[in-house]
């Protein structure tokens, strides 16, 4: 597990729009979602609420690693990979309730323990 460098986590504040939330079936076949409910939990461990995942959710269950993308105010993306860590009680958690809108069902939240950090084509980490 490795942390996010510091100008990627001052961009993580910085993002603009949705994010792009990545996983693999056990098939090996890709599935892409756009998520607004997201928060860095902590330098090595960023999170999004599962408010209404279907495949993703099976993906997480049956062992994918994943990714998430993000963009900056100047446009300029940032993707962070690893392995996946699907949380219904806990810390985690209970920390995904205090920000994920209270209309939406926050099922569990799912943590993307940071093993790759990519600025566009340039690995960082």
């Amino acid at each position: 597990m490795a942390a996010l460098p510091e100008k990627v986590s001052e961009e993580w504040e910085n993002r603009e729009g949705p994010c792009i939330f990545a996983t693999i079936d056990s098939n090996g076949h890709p599935n892409a979602i756009y998520v607004t409910c997201v928060s860095k939990f902590s330098d090595d461990t960023i999170v999004i609420a599962n408010n209404f995942f279907s495949k993703t959710l099976k993906n997480i269950t049956s062992g994918s690693k994943g990714s998430i993308l993000f963009i900056n105010k100047e446009k300029k993306s940032y993707q962070i990979k690893g392995s996946l860590e699907y949380h219904d009680k806990g810390p985690i958690f209970d920390d995904m309730k205090k920000w994920n809108p209270a209309k939406l069902p926050g099922h569990g939240a799912v943590a993307i323990k940071v093993e790759e950090v990519y600025s566009g084509a340039e690995k960082l980490v």
